[in-house]
């Protein structure tokens, strides 16, 4: 009897082993539905399109969708948005090019460079400054157009929007701090680069960074942390479009009188255009005065600048008389100024009389202010006469031709509120960022590594001349630099004909690989 009882004990107790086990292994599979339900995964729309660019018509596809950065555990920790455009009919991938291409801010997504001269279509605007009319968007329609100027005829695209940009955000335990700085966001599209090359099987393809504005500060810390080091990722190119390297050059900041050097040609050309040089005096030779403003900016302003109150009364008299000439700016205020004006001064003073303000990114473009005595500009005139219709533009392009479903907030421009401009060692004890030294020790120690700088003379963000005196430091291979101007501002390609050479300019430096 005892042992029918002890069997029968067991087998209660087998049962219960059993029955506890089918609960632990639903109850697991049950938290792993729930964790797939809530785990998200990349969302990608893929399309097809056409486009004749450069008197070719080339097809391609396009892959508009998330890739997920993801920690030393695996996990994601912020999805970055891009759009691929791969051409058909290119088989071998060692002869065809890719270029990553993102915008500035910090804080900007990379609609400006896609749907203003990169893509297979574009915006085109009601006016500009140039050509009569009212010198900003308006409201919709808008017209968006097939792009000939597109460079998909000489390389593959990719349009990057770094995290807090488009729809590009964290995930999981990700935190803005992970991805919000000049050396965090280098890595996180190093990251995204290196994921995109495995995916697409690119890795022996020639390769390029395109970056404006920020962008160019982006892309010399994208090389610096994509080459350093063994596991390295050699670029063929950088194209620098309105470029900011050395920030000194830009910020007319109390004590940095270097900025006010940099800024001094761009305030002449401004003044050029609008009217307030005797244009006669230089037989209507804008590329003959700026020369003149380069020469007087470094031989003869900046010394005066350097000496203070040291400067002799007669040649600080002669120093501002020279200034007004070059600045269209009246002498009283050029002294009142100490001679030095900053941005947002000369912005608001140049037509003052007028009642108008000119732009700062591109200061062909004016804008009406509410009263005659402001001492700053009321806003951009050149920013807001732009955004509406890129905005409209590539939100319109997203749905309708790339076929992305999307409803998140995308955000356009000042996604990121706070940046940490720190770096590992480029800015030295410098307060001010200077990623220059990125880019020449890219250069000095991969031979194949060329650098092409397009600058407007009309951009008062990022002013031509001190990209200038940033790359004329000893360090660079002049060599494997090439500069071009354009007769408009930092988004030189709202301008048709500097759009046309632009895109040519571009082009052709991609072709000729080396």
């Amino acid at each position: 009897m005892r042992n029918v009882i002890m069997v029968g004990l067991a087998a209660l107790f087998l049962a219960s082993c059993a029955a506890r086990a089918d609960e632990d292994a639903v109850a697991k599979a049950g938290a792993q539905s729930s964790d797939e339900a809530t785990t998200p995964k990349p969302r990608i729309f893929q399309s097809q399109g056409s486009v004749s660019a450069n008197g070719r018509t080339i097809r391609y596809k396009a892959t508009a969708g998330e890739t997920f950065i993801r920690d030393d555990k695996g996990e994601p920790t912020a999805s970055i948005f891009s759009t691929t455009y791969i051409a058909d009919g290119y088989a071998d991938p060692k002869t065809r090019p890719v270029a990553f291409i993102f915008n500035g801010g910090p804080g900007s997504a990379s609609l400006w460079l896609h749907m203003g001269v990169f893509g297979p279509k574009r915006v085109r605007l009601p006016a500009d400054p140039d050509h009569g009319g009212p010198e900003d968007d308006g409201a919709a329609p808008f017209d968006i157009i097939a792009n000939p100027h597109s460079i998909i005829d000489v390389a593959d695209l990719v349009f990057i929007d770094p995290v807090g940009t488009g729809w590009s955000r964290t995930l999981g335990e990700g935190k803005t701090e992970d991805f919000w700085g000049v050396s965090e966001d280098a890595q996180s599209i190093r990251e995204f680069i290196r994921l995109w090359l495995v995916e697409h099987k690119r890795w022996n393809s020639p390769k390029y960074l395109m970056g404006e504005s920020y962008g160019t500060t982006r892309s010399a810390a994208v090389i610096d942390a994509l080459e350093r080091g063994w596991t390295d990722i050699a670029m063929n190119g950088l194209v620098l479009i309105s470029s900011v390297l050395n920030f000194s050059l830009d910020a007319t900041d109390p004590g940095n009188d270097v900025a006010y050097v940099g800024l001094f040609p761009s305030y002449a050309a401004t003044a050029w255009h609008h009217g307030k040089i005797d244009k006669a005096q230089w037989n209507g030779d804008l590329e003959a005065f700026l020369a003149a403003a380069r020469a007087f900016a470094l031989d003869k302003y900046m010394p005066a600048l350097m000496k203070g109150q040291l400067l002799p009364a007669d040649e600080r008299k002669a120093i501002i008389a020279e200034t007004a000439a070059f600045t269209g700016l009246k002498p009283a205020y050029v002294d009142q100024s100490d001679m030095r004006v900053t941005l947002a001064q000369f912005m608001r003073e140049l037509m003052r009389d007028e009642g108008l303000t000119v732009g700062r990114l591109d200061s062909r473009f004016t804008g009406r202010e509410p009263s005659t005595i402001g001492v700053e500009p009321d806003a951009d005139p050149s920013a807001y006469g732009i955004d509406g219709a890129y905005t409209a533009a590539m939100l319109d392009y997203f749905g309708r031709d790339l076929k992305v479903d999307i409803t998140d907030r995308y955000v356009t421009l000042g996604g990121v509120q706070s940046w940490n401009w720190g770096t590992n060692d480029a800015g030295g004890d410098n307060s001010y960022v200077n990623v220059a030294p990125y880019v020449e020790r890219a250069m000095r120690q991969n031979r194949d590594l060329r650098v092409f700088s397009a600058n407007g003379y009309y951009d008062m963000a990022t002013p031509f001349f001190g990209t200038e005196l940033t790359l004329a430091q000893p360090a660079f291979d002049r060599s494997r630099l090439t500069i071009e101007y354009y007769e408009a501002g930092h988004m030189m390609y709202i301008h048709q004909a500097s759009l046309e050479k632009l895109a040519a300019d571009i082009r052709a430096f991609v072709a000729a690989k080396n």
